[in-house]
């Protein structure tokens, strides 16, 4: 049989298609944020890359929940759009945008400044926002760009913010990372855009590792405070963080996303799970899958020696600025 003719046969359809359904079916999260009644009325959150894909989906899910909400995005013309969308669908006027190019650390200290002056609680922060397959670059701070937005831009931004947090309390910081983390490695000079390899993913996969590392450190301290942190991974998820990537590899990836990642929508699940379910509150430190399910992080993830080591090295990167 030509190949053609195998792939309209109506037996390879129809079992496509079933395969599909059922790996649909699958990747739905245990825990379903339409069930959960938690109301947010009086909350604040912010959200960081919000005008897009799981932090739009993450912003309107608190939106519907009463909270005031914070969306933290680069493009004023997209976060703008998102802004309207997203007091359209919940009726939530208390939504608002302010920009930041978390790549920018005095862009990070002019947003944090602004928050800190204009806002007198903050519940949840979300770091969501996250680029992958960027050239390789280096910022005018003099950091390697990936590291600099997926870690260091969201580390100065909760640093920043803590006070006002702790202030809030009880209150959840969720820090978005990946499974694809347990294929990072830690190198300080990283940071620099030293010792680094441009492929496929990689830098992206250090970025995520630093995520969970610091995340766990900083959940130590803030023991005591009421103030939680917590890492999630939000699955395979069908949004822009490849539109760096080239056409033939973004688009054979998209098409296989139809069938088998999840959708945005599905993508936020874990992360509001993390910020507003009421089992969740006092847990902190914890690494959380794409079903919402407690599971353990690389071995390096769970250095404590190492997580003190890192943590202190983003501290005097980020202060000297």
């Amino acid at each position: 049989m030509a190949l053609l003719d195998l792939f309209s046969h109506p037996v390879w359809i129809a079992s496509t298609l079933v395969l599909a359904v059922v790996v649909r079916l699958q990747r739905r999260a245990r825990w379903d944020p339409q069930a959960c009644a938690v109301r947010l009325t009086g909350k604040t959150a912010i959200v960081t890359g919000a005008n897009t894909g799981i932090g739009k989906f993450i912003a309107l899910d608190f939106a519907r929940r009463g909270a005031r909400v914070i969306l933290a995005c680069r493009s004023e013309s997209r976060g703008k759009a998102a802004l309207d969308e997203i007091k359209q669908m919940t009726g939530n006027p208390d939504v608002h945008l302010h920009l930041v190019d978390l790549s920018s650390m005095d862009s990070v200290r002019e947003f944090a400044k602004r928050i800190v002056k204009e806002e007198k609680v903050l519940h949840i922060l979300v770091n969501n926002a996250a680029v992958s397959g960027l050239p390789r670059q280096i910022t005018k701070d003099g950091f390697e760009a990936s590291f600099a937005t997926n870690h260091l831009g969201p580390f100065l931004l909760t640093s920043l913010l803590l006070d006002l947090i702790k202030q809030s309390a009880p209150a959840r910081i969720v820090n978005l990372s990946s499974v694809n983390h347990k294929r990072g490695q830690v190198d300080f000079d990283h940071f620099h855009g030293k010792n680094l390899v441009h492929h496929m993913d990689q830098v992206y996969n250090h970025t995520k590792l630093h995520n969970i590392i610091c995340t766990n450190e900083l959940a130590r301290r803030l023991q005591g405070t009421g103030v939680t942190a917590n890492s999630v991974h939000p699955g395979v998820v069908m949004t822009e963080v490849m539109r760096h990537y080239p056409f033939w590899i973004r688009y054979p990836f998209n098409l296989i996303g139809l069938f088998f990642f999840k959708s945005p929508e599905e993508g936020a699940v874990s992360s509001i799970y993390c910020a507003v379910a009421e089992e969740l509150e006092g847990v902190t430190g914890k690494y959380f899958d794409s079903d919402c399910l407690m599971v353990l992080p690389a071995p390096q993830a769970r250095d404590a020696a190492l997580a003190v080591k890192d943590f202190e090295f983003c501290e005097r990167l980020t202060s000297k600025l």
